[in-house]
């Protein structure tokens, strides 16, 4: 008999397209994208450049846009959104200050829950193990618009670890998109008016606005603190590990 030919091994280029590609790798470039979008955060501040008013020379339907655009690339980059929405009412007014700051919201959220399902699904899901993540994973992939729905209204959930929770699992794109936009809506608007009347903390608007955020807040800090009290009765005791059997003593 003939003995078999060796297969020639793959090219060098293909085997460094395979390793680049590999799920660990991507997931290496995600950590880094966001490394590196959280410390030009702090050093940089781009909050700052959008509640001053940056590009001065835009106005009206134009600058909404580019704000827009600012506040998605800044909330998928860790800028709190609270002051992103606070700078969209100051710039803009109660009613372009929430268009604004929604369609942001949105674009942010797609931007983050994309990186997460292109670098980081493959790599994590194989992770999501134990009974808690499991439960949240099935959660999200089978009811995932009115999950995440009660994600956006819930003010204590943070925006970016909902979006790359949202991305690990098998949530799709659509369901996701729209219940963002319809979650994030009545805190959105608290922050945008509290920002357009900001001038006028006396105002029946600031006051129901502010008001809305705070009791919104205090609700959160109440269910929280509910449910952790809740999971720490449901955990179930640790196993005693058994110890050696005594023999009973006869008299």
């Amino acid at each position: 008999m003939l003995a078999p030919v060796p297969r020639p091994p793959g090219s060098l280029a293909l085997r460094c397209s395979r390793a680049l590609l590999s799920p660990r790798s991507r997931l290496s470039l995600l950590a880094l994208l966001l490394l590196t979008a959280a410390s030009l955060v702090v050093l940089y501040q781009p909050q700052r450049m959008l509640a001053s008013g940056w590009p001065p020379h835009t106005s009206g339907a134009g600058a909404v846009l580019l704000f827009g655009l600012a506040y998605g690339v800044c909330a998928a980059a860790f800028v709190p959104r609270p002051v992103l929405n606070l700078a969209a009412g100051a710039l803009f007014g109660a009613a372009a200050g929430l268009t604004g700051a929604l369609a942001g919201t949105v674009l942010g959220a797609g931007i983050a829950f994309t990186l997460g399902r292109v670098l980081g699904q493959d790599a994590l899901r194989p992770l999501v193990r134990g009974r808690w993540l499991t439960a949240a994973d099935g959660q999200l992939s089978r009811h995932g618009f009115r999950s995440m729905l009660a994600v956006r209204l819930f003010p204590g959930v943070p925006f970016a670890a909902a979006n790359y929770c949202a991305a690990v699992s098998r949530m799709r794109y659509v369901p996701f998109l729209v219940a963002t936009a319809l979650g994030s809506l009545p805190n959105t608007a608290a922050y945008v008016v509290a920002g357009a009347q900001a001038g006028s903390p006396g105002s029946p608007a600031f006051l129901l606005s502010a008001g809305f955020i705070v009791l919104s807040g205090l609700g959160a800090a109440a269910v929280a603190w509910r449910k952790r009290h809740g999971l720490r009765a449901a955990a179930p005791a640790p196993a005693r590990e058994p110890g050696p059997e005594r023999e009973p003593v006869l008299p």
